[in-house]
């Protein structure tokens, strides 16, 4: 079960020159890391990673973690896997690096053959960049270059979801449903229309899942047709939600009608996968659960490089990209473009998901993990809903489970629940989004590889962390009850 874990003496030796915390700023003349980049002074210092094998992960005082939520749900495949090792380094040793204005890669091409294969027909065409907010961003570029080429000058609005998360870049940040982030960065963005996500927790009242779920997709065709159809591009959504839903799965009577919606206007649909695609969600395509609802444009990050190396891509079909062609080509690069050191990593993390069977594995796991976390649930009332799909799941924390009553904002649960998983073992991922004012949820999230032992071992760290958090947080539960 590996060692205990506590904030005394042991962890102490484990941080950075031996201090608690970190130095006031200014007062190091040497590089400091993105760690402590912008950090305030105080902030405690993180331990460092010694190694790492399999979900399984030591740092330098040789405390050991079981990696529950695959990194920030991208590490499918865990750490030190042989075959993608070998792929990655078969490459460099080949050329890591070769310009696509200059040179094809047969790991470019092996890689989009066989992505394609996987994504199924309609996707033939896969634009290779180096993470989820580029390919957010190439996939906003395609769609206007789309539009253009169909005499459709007038198309540029990029409707989505609030909330929503769809990168950090200026142009992703945009179309993403972060109200204080858009506080911060309002003036530097082009804004884009928001139409509520369909959630399934806190439904307005006199309204079931599927009633609120099509008033939903009613607000986004009141939307389009207050904007002006003439002027909406596209609709961009995640078929099952990441950190900014905690693992939303999107209903399916808005999943159909969405699709219907775009049809009736010549609107594109986007879907972001950077979280979900891969086989994360028990189907290589989330949007696979649904398939009355297939995207005209997929954008995957994350699990597709399974953390080897930055990699992201978009998938389009070929008469779409065709009337692109025709025009002139697609007005858009960056200097990572179609890397063949990723591209051999993405092809190896590729066949490796595949040939062992990890989808399925997902699906099999994921459902037994959310019975598991339904348990603790009904026995520790700090879990108000778990949702999700296959191993991208999240249990959001609630003050009151009856009345769904959220905790304070400023109670930081959802990092406090973090703080006690580390101490136990434990690696779980939050992220607040609109400054914590649309929920409070942690990811559990682990490798597609994990085992049956190891989720017990998850399992039986998380109700750890749980009861202790439980009971730190006991006080607050009791207010406004």
């Amino acid at each position: 079960m590996g060692p205990s874990f506590s904030l005394g003496a042991s962890m102490s030796s484990l941080l950075r020159n031996d201090l608690d915390v970190l130095p006031p700023l200014g007062t190091l003349a040497r590089g400091e890391p993105i760690q402590v980049f912008a950090a305030p002074p105080g902030t405690p210092a993180k331990p460092q990673i010694a190694r790492a094998m399999g979900i399984e992960m030591w740092d330098t005082a040789g405390n050991r973690y079981l990696d529950a939520s695959s990194g920030p749900v991208a590490c499918n495949l865990g750490y030190g896997n042989r075959r993608v090792l070998d792929a990655l380094t078969s490459q460099a040793e080949a050329a890591a690096f070769a310009n696509v204005s200059h040179f094809e890669s047969k790991a470019n091409r092996d890689f989009a053959e066989r992505l394609a294969e996987a994504a199924g027909p309609g996707y033939e065409r896969v634009f290779v960049v180096s993470g989820g907010s580029e390919a957010n961003e190439a996939a906003l570029k395609l769609a206007r270059q789309i539009a253009l080429s169909r005499g459709e000058a007038s198309r540029w609005k990029v409707i989505s979801r609030q909330p929503s998360y769809h990168g950090g870049t200026l142009g992703a940040l945009a179309i993403t449903g972060d109200p204080s982030a858009h506080a911060m960065f309002g003036p530097m963005l082009q804004e884009m229309p928001k139409v509520p996500a369909p959630v399934t927790y806190r439904i307005p009242a006199g309204l079931d899942e599927e009633n609120w779920a099509l008033k939903c997709a009613q607000d986004l065709e009141d939307r389009v047709v207050a904007e002006g159809p003439e002027s909406v591009l596209a609709f961009i959504q995640e078929p099952v939600g990441g950190v900014s839903t905690g693992a939303l799965v999107t209903p399916a009577a808005y999943m159909t009608r969405v699709r219907e919606i775009c049809d009736k206007y010549g609107i594109l649909l986007i879907h972001d996968e950077v979280m979900s695609g891969g086989g994360r969600t028990g189907a290589f395509l989330s949007h696979d659960h649904w398939p009355d609802c297939r995207a005209d444009l997929i954008v995957m990050a994350k699990g597709i490089g399974a953390g080897y190396l930055p990699l992201g891509l978009v998938l389009a079909p070929r008469d779409l990209v065709e009337t692109v062609a025709s025009g002139g080509g697609f007005l858009h690069g960056h200097t990572a473009l179609g890397n063949p050191l990723s591209c051999a990593v993405g092809l190896a993390v590729l066949e490796e998901t595949l040939e062992r069977g990890l989808v399925e594995r997902s699906a099999v796991l994921g459902a037994e993990l959310k019975t598991r976390l339904w348990d603790m649930a009904n026995r520790y009332p700090i879990i108000g809903d778990v949702r999700g799909k296959g191993l991208l799941m999240a249990v959001e924390f609630v003050a009151d489970p009856a009345t769904k009553r959220p905790f304070p904002i400023e109670a930081a649960v959802p990092a406090a629940v973090s703080r006690i998983a580390m101490q136990n073992g434990l690696i779980l991922y939050t992220r607040g989004t609109n400054a914590g004012r649309d929920g409070d949820w942690v990811m559990v999230s682990p490798p597609l590889v994990t085992s049956d032992r190891e989720l017990d071992e998850i399992t039986d760290r998380l109700e750890k962390s749980l009861s202790q958090a439980e009971a730190e947080f006991s006080s607050l539960r009791k207010l406004g009850n």
